[in-house]
């Protein structure tokens, strides 16, 4: 396999066609979508020329929605339309965000009537909410419909995006219940939806696309009814797409904890420029906090001069209060995901926190007092001690209510969490630390 990708590469460089398209047939289609987010956008566009048409298609929608953009870009109108046409609504939306307008318009243009009401109902609600990721079209069950007529109707409606969760209605399209494939074959020909629902769980269209896809991976369901302000349907939100969700949202949230921004594309077609564009500024931010730490260590120059032995010590302690507030902001950071807390709790996230990172201190601290204690000198061990005890409560406190801070201002948890944490935490500490260190020396 290594070698036939090897020769893809070799015959897309070189331009030569008839083996590109060889070498391409032969390849399985995810490893196709594979080689194309490697290629560069010249090979990318001479490559997807070359595709059958079934293949193609296949490839596009498995591409990020910023490779197809530079795809859309790269070829002609006429090749990419009958693409576009064939793509599920929630897939386009996404695409026709990364587009310029006049592109977008012009594809949205030669769509059949049909296809851009389904593109304009999904592209109406806010970016980040669920209703721009469900799709538009399940299979419709009302619940005076027998199983007979239920699987006429999902026999009818075979290309839906799902058809193993099944929503039904009421005659005002209103969700009244939802029921399964498998239960609609198991049941008696004659029995109605409304004796074989169950009572629905669903999401309104204008929630958060996160939230929602985290609850419908947790309590384990193929796919979620959404629904509008009146509670009547407007599309279904599938596992497949939920977990895409959730792979977006872990990859956006450990990019902004490690000080740098999402790329949302490829690592290897994302311009060099891009990744220095994603990290100068936060890494600019940083180091403004970081003279913070610069402030507190001239401040207390003299400290340090008579007891030389201290700076020893300033790498181990902010490290510690910086990881404690990390584990504490990641913690809380995931209770709001999974809604088992709310900014109303902040109070008792405060007091557990608080205690969480006594305990913590008092285990660390009396580990530092005992092994400083007796390399150096007990006085020295006591200083450890006790700066380890209050910088890992001060931590775990401020950690644990960075995320509930964010989320009251309707900001990203995780911005505000490892960086700003971390540049808090040392300037915070390093002054409890001189501080205690003054008062146990007398100096």
């Amino acid at each position: 396999m290594d070698n036939q990708i090897g020769n893809l590469h070799n015959a897309v460089s070189m331009r030569d066609a008839r083996q590109t398209s060889t070498l391409a047939a032969q390849c399985d289609v995810r490893t196709l979508i594979d080689r194309f987010e490697r290629f560069s956008g010249e090979d990318r566009a001479f490559a997807f020329r070359l595709l059958s048409k079934d293949r193609a298609l296949m490839v596009f929608e498995g591409l990020d929605p910023a490779l197809r953009s530079d795809l859309v870009k790269s070829l002609r109108h006429e090749e990419i339309a009958e693409h576009f046409e064939q793509m599920d609504p929630d897939d386009r939306v996404a695409l026709i965000d990364e587009l310029p307008a006049k592109v977008a318009s012009r594809l949205l243009s030669g769509l059949s009537p049909e296809e851009r009401a389904l593109t304009a109902r999904v592209a109406g609600y806010p970016l980040r909410s669920v209703g721009r990721r469900m799709s538009p079209e399940p299979v419709l069950l009302t619940e005076f419909m027998t199983a007979d007529e239920a699987l006429a109707q999902v026999r009818r409606h075979l290309e839906a995006e799902t058809v193993y969760t099944l929503p039904v209605l009421d005659g005002q399209r209103g969700l009244v219940g939802v029921t399964s494939l498998r239960r609609v074959l198991a049941s008696e020909s004659s029995q109605t939806m409304s004796d074989v629902m169950d009572e629905p769980i669903f999401a309104r269209a204008e929630e958060d696309a996160e939230l929602v896809a985290r609850r419908c991976a947790d309590q384990g369901l193929l796919a979620m009814p959404i629904v509008d302000s009146e509670k009547r349907l407007v599309g279904i939100l599938t596992i497949d797409d939920a977990h895409t969700i959730l792979e977006e949202a872990e990859s956006e949230d450990q990019a902004r904890a490690s000080a740098s921004e999402p790329l949302r594309r490829p690592y290897l077609s994302t311009p060099v420029t891009s990744l220095v564009r994603s990290r100068i500024v936060w890494l600019l931010a940083l180091a403004l906090g970081a003279t913070l730490t610069v402030q507190v260590l001239d401040s207390f120059e003299d400290t340090l001069e008579q007891m030389v032995v201290l700076a020893l010590f300033v790498p181990l302690l902010i490290g510690t209060g910086g990881n404690t507030g990390n584990q504490a902001a990641t913690t809380v950071t995931r209770a709001l995901a999974l809604g088992d807390a709310h900014p109303q709790d902040v109070g008792r996230i405060a007091i557990r926190e608080a205690a969480v990172g006594v305990l913590l201190g008092f285990i660390l601290g009396g580990l530092g007092c005992l092994l400083a204690g007796m390399v150096f000198e007990w006085r020295i061990g006591l200083v450890i001690g006790l700066t380890l005890l209050c910088i890992c409560t001060l931590a775990a406190t401020v950690g644990g209510l960075m995320p509930l801070a964010a989320k009251a201002i309707g900001a990203d948890p995780a911005v505000f969490s490892n960086p700003f944490i971390t540049t808090f935490v040392d300037a915070a500490g390093l002054v409890i630390y001189f501080l205690i260190a003054a008062a146990v020396f007398g100096l």
